[in-house]
C-alpha cells in the first residue's frame, strides 16, 4: 500500500467516516470497511481467508523471531553472560513482561494514529533492523575472544568469566528493542487479521470464531520449527546464526505481507474523536457526576429512558446527565461513548483472576527448561535433545488438539446447544485453566521423583551429572501446558477482541497480552521473595543453583494452590458476566 493510499484512511483504525463516503448495504459491499484506496470494499475481492493467511505468515515469522530469543534466553544468561539461575529466571520474566505490555503502547499508536496496517509494516522493520544490528548478531562470537572481552577475576569456581559490562547492557539493549518491535506488532496483526471477516455475514461470522483456533495452529507450527531447528542451531553452530536467521524469515514475511495490500479490509472509523479520549472522558464525567445535584434531571435512569442502557456498571450512565439539565449539552458524554466504556470495564474481572494462570505461563521457558537440562536427554545414540526443545511438547500438542477441538468438540457442542460458538468463550478460558491446575500437579510430582532420584543415585552435590530418568517422563506436565494453552490464550483472543469496541480491537488483544506481561512480572515478585525468604540464615534456597537441592516442587505446590484460588473466583465473574452480543454466548 502506498503513502497516497494510506493517507486517505484516517488514523486509529484504517479509515474515517468523514474521508469515506457511507457504504450502502448490498449483496456483495462490506459495511464498515474500505479498500486500499479508501474505497468500498466488496466481499467477493477482498478479505476472508484469501487475505487472512498474509496476515497469518507474518505472524508465524515474528513468532519464530520472537521464539528464537525467548526459549533459549535462559540458558544464554546462565552460559555465556553467566548470570545465576535466579538472577536470569528474573530477567528473563522481565524482559518477557515488558514485551507483553509494550503492546499496550502499541495498540495506542494504533488506534489512535497509525491504524493496524501501517503499525504492523513499522514494527516489523523495527523487528528486522534489530535481528540485523551486527553488534547483536555477534556478541557471541565476540565473547570468545576472552582475553579482550572479559574481566577474568573469579573464576575459582570453575565457571564462566563474568563478562564486560557494556556487552551486557548491549545484549539486553538489544531485545528490549525486539520487545518494543513485536509491542506493535502483536496487538494489530491478529486484530486485523479479525477484521477480514464480516461479523454480520453468517458464513464469515463462523469463519472468525475459526480463524483465533487457525491462528494460534498456525504460530504453534512456527512455534515448533524454531524450538527443534533454530535452538540446536544455537546450541551447536552458535549463537550469532540462531539469531540471525529470524531477519531473514521476518524480511521474507514483509514482502509476503505486503503483496496482500491490495485485498485486506480496512475498518472504517465510525467516530473521528480520539477512541481513548471517549473512554477516559467517560469515566471521568461519570465520577464528577456522582454527587452532583445541579441537574434537573433527577436521576440517570432518566438519562436513558430515550435509549436502553445496559444494566451492568450503572454508575457510568452517570455520564449521561448535563449539569444545567440538557440531554445535548456539549459536555455530556454519548449513550455509545458511555456503553464502549462498560465494555472495556467488564473485562477487568476476568483479567484479574486470568493472573495465575499467566504465572504458570511464565515457567515453561524458564524453570521447565532448567530442569529438563539436568535429566536424561538421549533418545537415539549419540544425539541429546536440547532442554529448550522440551518445549516444543507444546506447540505440538496445539496443533494435534486444534483439529480436534475446532472440528469436532465445536460441531458436537453446536448441536447440543443450538448456538454458533457452541462453547462460549469463558468456559473455554474456564476449562484451560482447569487443564494448567493439573499440569502444575503433574510438574511437582515429577520433580519429586527427579529429586528422589538424584538422592537415591549420590547425585545431591554433583548438579552437572545426568540424572538417570528419562526426559519422557517430562512429556505429560508440557503436553497439559499445550492443551491448557488451546483453551485459554485462544479464548482470551477471541473474547478480548469480540468484546471491545470495534475501533479499539487493538487495544483488546493488548489487553489479552497484557495479562501474561503483569503474569511475568508478578512471577518475577513470587521468586524473588521466596528466594529470599528460603535462603536466609545459610538456608538452600528453593531455587538454588544446584537444582538437587533446590525445592522446585514446593514451588510447582504453591503454583497449583494459586491457580486454583484463581479459577474459583473466575468462576464467579464468568457466571455473571453478560456478553455485548447473542452471537458470543
Amino acid at each position: 500500500m502506498t503513502i497516497s493510499h494510506l493517507s486517505s484512511i484516517s488514523s486509529g483504525t484504517e479509515g474515517s467516516s468523514a474521508a469515506t463516503p457511507l457504504i450502502e448495504a448490498a449483496d456483495d459491499s462490506v459495511n464498515g470497511a474500505v479498500d486500499y484506496n479508501g474505497n468500498p470494499v466488496h466481499r467477493s475481492t477482498s478479505g476472508g481467508w484469501r487475505s487472512a493467511s498474509f496476515i497469518i505468515a507474518i505472524e508465524v515469522a515474528e513468532r519464530f523471531a520472537y521464539y528464537g530469543i525467548s526459549s533459549n534466553l535462559i540458558n544464554y544468561l546462565t552460559g555465556p553472560l553467566g548470570q545465576s539461575t535466579a538472577s536470569a529466571v528474573a530477567n528473563v520474566n522481565t524482559w518477557s513482561g515488558t514485551a507483553t505490555l509494550l503492546p499496550l503502547l502499541g495498540a495506542f499508536v494504533a488506534d489512535s494514529f497509525l491504524g493496524r496496517y501501517r503499525t504492523i509494516v513499522a514494527a516489523s522493520i523495527i523487528y528486522i533492523l534489530v535481528c540485523h544490528d551486527a553488534k547483536f548478531n555477534n556478541i557471541e562470537s565476540a565473547r570468545l575472544t576472552y582475553a579482550n572481552l572479559y574481566d577474568c577475576q573469579s573464576t575459582k569456581d570453575g565457571g564462566l568469566c563474568a563478562p564486560l559490562w557494556f556487552l551486557v547492557t548491549l545484549f539486553f539493549l538489544s531485545i528490549y528493542l525486539v520487545a518494543v518491535g513485536q509491542g506493535g506488532h502483536r496487538p494489530c496483526v491478529q486484530a486485523f487479521g479479525g477484521d477480514q471477516f464480516d461479523k454480520q455475514d453468517p458464513k464469515e461470522s463462523k469463519a472468525k470464531s475459526s480463524f483465533f483456533n487457525w491462528w494460534y495452529f498456525a504460530i504453534s507450527i512456527g512455534a515448533i520449527v524454531t524450538l527443534i531447528v533454530l535452538v540446536y542451531i544455537q546450541e551447536n553452530l552458535g549463537w550469532a546464526l540462531g539469531f540471525g536467521i529470524p531477519c531473514i524469515v521476518l524480511v521474507a514475511a514483509l514482502l509476503v505481507f505486503l503483496l496482500g495490500s491490495k485485498t485486506y479490509r480496512y475498518s472504517v472509523k465510525e467516530n473521528d474523536k480520539n477512541p481513548f479520549m471517549r473512554i477516559g472522558r467517560v469515566i471521568v464525567k461519570a465520577i464528577r457526576n456522582q454527587h452532583n445535584n445541579t441537574s434537573t434531571i433527577p436521576s440517570e435512569e432518566d438519562a436513558c429512558q430515550w435509549r436502553q442502557c445496559s444494566k451492568h456498571l450503572k454508575f457510568l450512565n452517570k455520564a449521561l446527565l448535563a449539569p444545567d439539565g440538557s440531554l445535548v449539552d456539549q459536555n455530556v458524554c454519548s449513550f455509545n461513548d458511555a456503553e464502549d466504556t462498560k465494555a472495556l470495564l467488564k473485562l477487568v474481572p476476568i483479567w484479574i483472576t486470568s493472573l495465575a494462570y499467566a504465572i504458570i505461563f511464565a515457567q515453561t521457558s524458564t524453570f521447565f527448561t532448567k530442569q529438563g537440562a539436568t535429566v536424561d536427554r538421549k533418545i537415539v545414540s549419540g544425539f541429546r535433545v536440547p532442554a529448550a526443545t522440551l518445549q516444543t511438547l507444546i506447540p505440538i500438542a496445539i496443533v494435534i488438539f486444534i483439529p480436534v477441538y475446532d472440528r469436532i468438540i465445536v460441531h458436537i457442542s453446536r448441536r447440543l446447544t443450538g448456538k454458533a460458538y457452541g462453547i462460549t468463550m469463558l468456559q473455554r478460558i474456564g476449562s484451560g485453566m482447569v487443564f494448567s491446575i493439573i499440569s502444575m500437579v503433574t510438574k511437582a510430582l515429577v520433580e519429586m521423583k527427579r529429586l528422589a532420584t538424584a538422592k537415591d543415585h549420590g547425585l545431591i552435590d554433583l548438579p552437572k551429572v545426568t540424572i538417570p530418568i528419562s526426559i519422557w517422563w517430562l512429556a505429560p506436565q508440557y503436553i497439559l501446558c499445550g492443551v491448557a494453552d488451546m483453551l485459554t490464550i485462544v479464548g482470551l483472543q477471541e473474547f478480548c477482541y469480540d468484546q471491545v469496541p470495534k475501533e479499539l480491537r487493538s487495544l483488546g488483544i493488548s489487553i489479552y497480552l497484557s495479562i501474561f506481561g503483569i503474569g511475568s512480572f508478578l512471577s518475577t515478585f513470587l521468586i524473588s521473595t521466596i528466594n529470599k525468604a528460603t535462603s536466609e540464615d545459610g538456608q538452600e534456597s528453593w531455587f538454588s543453583i544446584n537444582l538437587n537441592r533446590a525445592h522446585l516442587d514446593y514451588f510447582y505446590w504453591l503454583l497449583a494452590g494459586l491457580t486454583a484460588l484463581g479459577f474459583t473466583i473466575y468462576l464467579y465473574f464468568a457466571k455473571s458476566y453478560i456478553y455485548n452480543r447473542e452471537s458470543a454466548i
